[in-house]
């Protein structure tokens, strides 16, 4: 059957578009470069450079003709590629350098404003390659504007990687060092995983996965002044029915996702992926998660029943979208990001919302502690115990969940940082002063969970 719309909905999404800020919030192109290795990290990054050229030099283009053509605003036009950890495998860590740069100049180029890929999948061990790509992070992303980077320490089959886990809290460490000038900007191109996906289409943790075809085009939509103003019109529906009118919204908003992914696919001849159906605030007025959550009766965010107001959005937008497309995928849910919420940020303000309940809330949102600005004299055994804390939480619950840490260098409590743009402003959270040092430096491998063997 033909993929239609009714004049129903292309009514009701044209009210959408206009008056709730719906949008796609990036179309992302998935590239292999897998076929790219060479003999160092020049000539490696020379062909990585050319491929990416010959497969996206249309995609801003198409992005482009698709907004004009049916009115729908594309903020964003990406690209994901292989982790580089395994395309670059026997490279120094000066040769990955060198890879990221290429990646930027290539994105640079074909005109978008990120690209991701700069990752290791180390949730069991390290390649050469995963060491040397680690080793690289913080000058890759000091050098570079648009490189994002990503490592997966931990999985529910195979446990958590602690040496990881010890590694990436020093890595955090000197990415905000080098980058020290922007408030530890590089940290915030920086995620930390434990069960990736290899589908996601949004930044900064997004990669072309090893089990994807050679390219597609997967779409992140995002909706939360759609999702908000239907709860705002029923303050006093029972939460069984709201879950339910969120979920037909989200159905809708699905749709249009899939039209502009179809649409892009057949323009570019890639094959279409996904749509990530995934509520990602931005610092604007209206466009957040908080104060979805905060109209369906709490006082603030951090409040008592927050977590489960989340846990209700997050499998309402769910259900909505496995409804509307037989392509959902990516990590669809809600985002809970500090700098990116304006509702977030005031109720950090306000004292009801810190990184312990930030913590608990990660057990049922999309993806977890997400850009939280903290003290820049935090110690990285601290990071990594945060970090150790968010992948326990994955790995039990068979979830994907993300830290992305900004220890700002030189700020203390209280103080704010500010990255702009859709990275928006935060204030700088408090961490426990309680010491994780000597837990960290054990190091090894804390192993799968018993449910892991389901085979």
């Amino acid at each position: 059957m033909p993929f239609s719309f009714s004049k129903d909905e292309v009514l009701e999404t044209v009210s959408m578009l206009h008056t709730e800020k719906l949008d796609i919030r990036t179309i992302t192109m998935g590239i292999n470069i897998q076929d790219c290795r060479d003999i160092d990290g020049v000539n490696t990054g020379k062909k990585v450079y050319a491929k990416i050229r010959d497969y996206a030099k249309n995609l801003v283009q198409v992005g482009d003709e698709i907004e004009k053509t049916y009115g729908i605003p594309i903020i964003n036009k990406r690209i994901a590629v292989s982790p580089v950890s395994i395309v670059g495998n026997g490279l120094s860590a000066e040769g990955m350098v060198t890879v990221g740069r290429y990646l930027d100049e290539a994105a640079q180029d074909v005109g978008v404003n990120f690209i991701g890929g700069f990752t290791a999948l180390v949730h069991k061990g390290f390649s050469n390659g995963d060491r040397a790509l680690l080793e690289a992070i913080p000058e890759t992303l000091a050098s570079t504007e648009r490189v994002c980077a990503s490592v997966n320490l931990g999985t529910t089959k195979a446990g958590i990687n602690m040496d990881a886990v010890y590694m990436m809290g020093h890595v955090i460490k000197a990415t905000a060092e080098r980058t020290g000038d922007k408030n530890g900007l590089g940290c915030a191109k920086l995620v930390i995983f434990c069960n990736a996906v290899e589908d996601n289409p949004f930044m900064a943790g997004a990669f072309h996965g090893i089990g994807e075809a050679e390219s597609t085009i997967n779409i992140g939509i995002s909706g939360p002044g759609v999702i908000l103003n239907v709860v705002r019109k029923h303050p006093e529906t029972s939460l069984g029915d709201l879950a339910n009118i969120i979920k037909n919204t989200a159905f809708k908003i699905t749709r249009m996702g899939e039209l502009v992914g179809r649409e892009a696919s057949k323009r570019l001849g890639v094959p279409f992926g996904i749509v990530d159906v995934s509520l990602a605030p931005t610092p604007a007025i209206g466009d957040s998660v908080a104060e979805i959550i905060k109209a369906m009766g709490l006082e603030m965010v951090g409040a008592h029943g927050s977590t489960a107001a989340l846990a209700m959005l997050n499998d309402a937008v769910k259900k909505g979208g496995a409804m509307a497309s037989s392509n959902v995928g990516g990590l669809s849910g809600a985002f809970i990001p500090v700098s990116e919420d304006a509702g977030m940020m005031d109720s950090v303000i306000a004292g009801a919302l810190n990184i312990d309940k930030l913590e608990a809330m990660t057990s049922v949102c999309s993806v977890g502690l997400d850009m939280i600005a903290i003290p820049g004299d935090t110690s990285a055994a601290t990071i990594s115990g945060i970090i150790a804390d968010e992948a326990a939480i994955g790995m039990i619950n068979r979830k994907t969940t993300a830290v992305r840490l900004i220890p700002a260098p030189g700020k203390k409590v209280g103080e704010w940082v500010e990255f702009g743009g859709l990275l928006g402003r935060a204030p700088v959270m408090a961490v426990n002063n309680f010491s994780s040092e000597a837990f960290i430096n054990r190091k090894g491998r804390i192993p799968a969970p018993i449910h892991a063997l389901n085979n």
